[in-house]
């Protein structure tokens, strides 16, 4: 291949590459910032980024196979880091003047596992304000007038681009989803609790996920095997076998797997063009599709939702609200003046509907291997002044059930349209495998 077009390798066929001896950790790292300084300036991905430093990494990954020294899964991979995630040899300022020059000591447990799997961590991607609804500078690769959505968007950008093969990023509503989806690319968010987040910005210990972004399956599953793990220091992690996530998504379903098509009660919030898509995917899948019919319930899951995010925002910023509310958008100054006014009675009920809405969802999961349902309300809107509507994400973050965004639509204006496939609490690997199947079933030319 090309040195030039090494960075469109997908991260699978790049880290048997290098394991071979076929490339070089370099090379592959050279041929990425070669592509962030052709794009960057006007996609906009990066929040920090020094390519010597990057280089150096790559230059040791290749010293370490030369020596014969062990390798893992990840060995030269450049990998991009949203940046509220600690890096202990770079910034991390979490969009916020507040942060600015924030330098911590230690990297946060998710970025010491890549740098344990051999990963070359490229440098901080943007995040908007917080993590919350205030956008950075990113636009979306695919038209730099339109959103690339939140508020992971440089993480969802830059592997869209291909100025990276991997990204981390963090979902609290929809931040993993929807920026994957309005760029283009495969973006997953585990079962809540799989993927450690201590060392990462703290909004919602009930809502926040660590995610990833690829652009394949294999990819997702290969960088996420590297990161599931139990970290004393993140209370919602617990001691278990690592799942085998990269095997099982590779496998052939036992069955054809039978879907379930949820329009949700937010269908009247998507565009004509998104349902006229759903109506041609779900009409190809044929008798593998079921309508769905969500439990009563989960109407008011937007409010539970807001009800949690906001209160626990308020407790985990509230030191920024003190020394800089001042400082602070008004969006956020908002959400966090609601948050310190959240009764607590009103906050325990909410957090108490979780384990009742997974239990809502047992039987149809006994019939069904995953929920198909839109990404978000359609293609990327047009503006960079918001990063589009999240709440076709909202319910399975509540739930903490495993969610994956597919790439397989495009609008009349070229822009992606995302399709999301959502499975039960602790399903990850099934989920990535009915994935990877209906990728496949779409693509197809005949019925699946």
């Amino acid at each position: 291949m090309d040195a030039s077009q090494l960075n469109w390798l997908s991260a699978a066929d790049a880290a048997r590459a290098i394991r071979d001896g076929a490339i070089s950790a370099e090379e592959l790292t050279e041929a990425c910032l070669a592509r962030v300084r052709e794009v960057d300036d006007t996609v906009q991905a990066w929040a920090y980024l020094d390519p010597e430093h990057t280089l150096g990494q790559a230059r040791a990954r290749d010293q370490e196979r030369r020596e014969g020294r062990a390798i893992g899964a990840l060995h030269g991979l450049p990998v991009a880091i949203k940046d509220i995630f600690d890096t202990g040899d770079m910034p991390t300022e979490d969009g916020t003047v507040l942060h600015a020059g924030r330098t911590p000591a230690h990297d946060a447990a998710a970025v010491a596992m890549l740098r344990a799997a051999g990963a070359v961590i490229m440098g901080k991607t943007v995040t908007s304000e917080c993590a919350t609804y205030t956008p950075g500078k990113t636009r979306n690769p695919h038209n730099p007038e339109h959103t690339p959505g939140g508020s992971s968007s440089g993480s969802a950008a830059a592997v869209a681009a291909g100025m990276v093969p991997l990204a981390l990023g963090s979902q609290t509503n929809g931040s993993v989803i929807r920026p994957a989806a309005f760029c283009g690319v495969f973006g997953f968010k585990p079962t809540h609790g799989l993927i450690p987040r201590s060392g990462v910005l703290k909004l919602s210990r009930t809502l926040d996920h660590v995610g990833v972004f690829a652009r394949s399956i294999e990819d997702v599953a290969l960088i996420c095997e590297s990161l599931v793990g139990y970290d004393a220091a993140d209370a919602d992690t617990r001691p278990r076998a690592r799942p085998p996530l990269l095997q099982v998504a590779a496998e052939e379903p036992p069955l054809p797997p039978l879907l379930a098509f949820a329009r949700t009660p937010l269908w009247d919030r998507s565009d004509a063009e998104l349902r006229e898509a759903f109506a041609e995917l779900t009409g190809h899948l044929g008798d593998r599709i079921v309508e769905l019919d969500l439990p009563a319930l989960t109407n008011e899951a937007l409010v539970w939702h807001r009800t949690i995010m906001e209160a626990e925002m308020a407790a985990n910023l509230d030191a920024e609200w003190t020394r800089g509310r001042d400082r602070l958008s008004a969006s956020l100054q908002a959400q966090l003046e609601r948050g310190r006014a959240v009764p607590a009675l009103a906050y325990q009920q909410a957090v108490a509907r979780i384990p009742i809405i997974n239990a809502g969802f047992e039987e149809i999961f006994e019939r069904c291997d995953a929920i198909l349902t839109p990404a978000a309300p359609g293609a990327a809107p047009a503006g960079l002044d918001a990063t589009g509507d999240p709440s076709f994400c909202t319910l399975w973050t509540l739930a903490g059930m495993p969610a994956i965004t597919l790439p397989l639509m495009q609008g009349a204006n070229g822009l992606p349209i995302g399709v999301q496939l959502v499975g039960p609490r602790g399903g990850d690997a099934r989920l990535l495998r009915t994935a990877r199947w209906l990728a496949s079933a779409a693509a197809a030319d005949v019925e699946p």
